[in-house]
C-alpha cells in the first residue's frame, strides 16, 4: 500500500522496453512428467512445472505434429516448454533451419499481459509516495533517489501533466547515490505528509533538498531495502526507473531521464 499521499547510481541514457524478453535458453534435457495432483491444466509435465513455480502457462501451436508448445513465466523470465509425444517435455529455445530462434514472438505475446500485471501489482504494493491527484486517470511509477538529478529533471518535466490532474506519479524511493540518500529518503517516508516532503525535496533540489532525518527507523530501512530489491528485479540499473502503461495498456519501462519526445508515450497527451 502507499505511503500516504539498492542498485547502481543514477543513469542518464534511457533504454525503453516492454516488460518482456526472449524465451530463456535452458538445458535441453527432458523434464520428466509429474505424478502429483494437478495444479494447472494440460499435460502432466506442464502441471509439474506449475507446481515448481512456472506461472501463466498457456498453450500455443508449434506447427509440428505431436509437439505441443506452452509459454510460461519462470519468475519474470519468459520460457517456452515443448511437450513430446511420450509425455516428457523440454524447456528451452527452438531453433529453425536458418539458425534463428523460433516462437519468441508468440511466447512474448502470450506472457506480456500476465507479466506486466504481476509487475504492476508489485509496484502497487510498494510504499510509494503520491505525487498528483488521487483520481488522476494515468498512473506512472518511478524509482527515485532523493539525490538523483535525473529524477529531479523528470519530476520537473512531468509538472504540466501532474498539475493538470492528468497524471499521478508514484515515487518508489531508493537510496543509492550518496551517503545521505538514506536519511533524506527517511525524512520523506517518515514525514506526516510524505507527498509534501517529496515536493519540498524536488523544489529545493538545487539548494540541497530536504533536511536529512536524524534517525532511520527499522521500518523505513526495510522499505528501502525492499524497494532496492524490486528495482533490481525489474532490471533497472539506475534512477529514475520508470514503469508505465503504453497506449494499448501494456506495461513498459524506461531507465534514465526520457528525452522530450518520449514524454508523451509515458505521460500521455499533454
Amino acid at each position: 500500500m502507499a505511503a500516504d499521499a539498492v542498485s547502481p547510481a543514477h543513469v542518464a541514457a534511457p533504454a525503453t522496453t516492454a516488460l518482456t524478453a526472449a524465451p530463456a535458453a535452458a538445458p535441453t534435457a527432458p523434464v520428466a512428467s509429474g505424478t502429483l495432483a494437478a495444479s494447472a491444466t494440460g499435460p502432466a509435465v506442464v502441471q509439474a512445472l506449475a507446481r515448481e513455480g512456472v506461472t501463466a502457462l498457456q498453450p500455443f501451436d508449434t506447427g509440428v505434429k505431436d509437439l505441443a508448445g506452452y509459454a510460461g513465466l519462470a519468475g519474470q523470465q519468459p520460457v517456452a516448454v515443448y511437450v513430446l509425444p511420450d509425455g516428457n517435455g523440454i524447456v528451452g529455445t527452438r531453433i529453425g533451419a536458418d539458425g534463428k530462434p523460433l516462437d519468441v514472438e508468440r511466447v512474448t505475446k502470450l506472457i506480456e499481459t500476465p507479466l506486466g500485471e504481476a509487475i504492476w501489482s508489485k509496484l502497487g504494493a510498494s510504499q510509494w509516495v503520491q505525487d498528483g491527484k488521487k483520481d488522476a486517470p494515468r498512473i506512472v511509477y518511478t524509482f527515485g533517489d532523493p539525490n538523483c538529478p535525473y529524477c529531479n529533471r523528470f519530476w520537473e518535466a512531468a509538472r504540466p501533466w501532474v498539475d493538470s490532474g492528468k497524471v499521478q506519479l508514484r515515487h518508489v524511493l531508493v537510496a543509492v547515490i550518496k551517503a545521505d540518500s538514506v536519511t533524506k529518503a527517511a525524512a520523506i517516508l517518515s514525514a506526516s505528509n510524505p507527498s509534501a516532503a517529496l515536493t519540498q525535496n524536488e523544489q529545493k533540489f538545487r539548494q540541497g533538498g530536504i533536511k536529512p532525518a536524524r534517525n532511520v527507523s527499522k521500518t523505513v530501512a526495510q522499505t528501502l531495502q525492499s524497494h532496492q530489491m524490486l528495482m533490481a528485479e525489474l532490471g533497472f540499473r539506475g534512477t529514475p526507473g520508470i514503469v508505465y502503461r503504453n497506449g494499448k495498456g501494456v506495461v513498459e519501462r524506461t531507465n534514465g531521464m526520457p528525452p522530450p519526445e518520449a514524454l508523451t508515450a509515458i505521460l500521455g497527451a499533454r
